[in-house]
């Protein structure tokens, strides 16, 4: 109790600092997260230039019009200089020729070749497909079918053709990708925001009058040690309360789903580990300056090499493989896995829990690490 309340005498005489790096980070998490766009797929069409040799008639005009329907069709100056330019700087993503006597060397099955120029990204690609379709299906029909009216009617029956998609999932995967999104950059938020806070009070405590104090008092390190992670715990549980309560603000009623609740669980684990990870920090230094610095390779670092900033997909392998020995990566693997889960069950939350058993040991390591290293100074 002594410690408990000289820790809130602490943080009452610091209190502005504390509040002011606390906003800051929460403003910050709140500011990113209405910034960021967590859109899925939206379709696109190419930008296509098409350069016409021959009659704009027939299977040449229906070829066309396919393309003009599929695509943005654009309008460069008849020079070839201007076209290659216009490839370079991305005007335009394809561009087709077709050649003098194109229809009828076609209809004749003389498989006349149509010469195309890309930029070679994924819109040209796009391109690609759009042609290679529509001749895939022309040859087919132009075996069976001479008439180039009926051969026409014939392929803009096929192009018309949809396939139909049953949505058989009802997961908001909108609304889960933003909830994931607002947790994964909490954990850069809350790691600093602990590591800074909790750092500061525990090196004040370090101040030389309250050292020798606490030395020749009746308390032993380990009690020493549980009262004062106890009193950070109110801290940490605070910060990560705002946070809970800025995810219903921003992501909305889906944090009321298992879902939700499922991440929200993960993140309470998470600022545990954290309050861990600053108390073990706080007794290793005594520098007050140090702090900052501290703050920016762990938050920084953890939040960089584990997904919280960049997703782990784009991560190079053996980034990943390092990202192991962070907790911070086992808490954004969760985050990742349960805005993909169809159902929440105990069944297919086991990888879940193996996480937040890692996430436990680590808290663990650290509370027995801190231990060694208070008792060592106090020695």
């Amino acid at each position: 109790m002594t410690v408990f309340k000289a820790y809130l005498k602490v943080l009452n005489k610091n209190k502005w600092m504390v509040i002011l790096y606390t906003v800051i980070l929460i403003f910050f998490a709140g500011f990113n997260m209405k910034t960021s766009d967590t859109r899925g797929f939206v379709t696109e069409k190419p930008d296509i230039l098409i350069v016409n040799e021959d009659e704009n008639i027939g299977i040449t005009k229906h070829f066309i019009n396919y393309i003009k329907e599929n695509s943005n069709i654009k309008e460069i100056k008849e020079d070839e200089n201007a076209r290659n330019d216009a490839l370079f700087y991305r005007d335009v993503n394809y561009i087709i020729y077709i050649p003098k006597n194109f229809r009828i060397d076609f209809l004749e099955g003389k498989n006349p070749e149509i010469k195309v120029k890309s930029t070679g990204d994924y819109m040209a690609f796009l391109s690609e497909m759009l042609v290679e379709r529509y001749f895939k299906i022309a040859n087919i029909y132009k075996s069976i079918e001479t008439n180039e009216e009926k051969l026409e009617m014939l392929i803009e029956n096929t192009l018309q053709k949809e396939t139909e998609v049953e949505m058989t999932s009802k997961l908001d995967t909108d609304t889960l990708t933003k909830a994931a999104y607002f947790y994964n950059f909490a954990n850069y938020s809350i790691l600093a925001g602990s590591v800074f806070v909790i750092c500061f009070i525990i090196s004040s405590f370090k101040e030389e009058k309250v050292r020798k104090r606490t030395i020749v008092s009746s308390h032993n390190y380990r009690k020493y040690n549980r009262e004062l992670l106890l009193s950070n715990s109110l801290f940490a549980f605070t910060l990560w309360l705002f946070y809970v309560l800025l995810s219903f603000i921003l992501v909305g009623k889906a944090m009321l789903t298992s879902h939700g609740i499922v991440m929200i669980l993960n993140s309470f684990v998470f600022s545990f580990t954290s309050l861990t990870l600053a108390f073990f920090i706080g007794n290793l230094i005594s520098n007050k300056e140090a702090i900052s610095g501290i703050v920016n390779v762990i938050a920084l670092g953890s939040s960089f090499l584990c997904g919280a900033f960049v997703p782990m997909e784009f991560l190079p392998d053996f980034v990943i493989t390092i990202s192991h020995i962070l907790p911070s990566y086992y808490y954004i693997s969760n985050n990742e896995m349960v805005k993909t889960l169809e159902i929440i069950s105990l069944e297919s939350l086991q990888p879940f829990f193996i996480n937040i058993g890692m996430m436990l040991l680590f808290s663990l390591l650290f509370i027995v690490l801190t231990n060694i290293v208070t008792k060592r100074k106090s020695s």
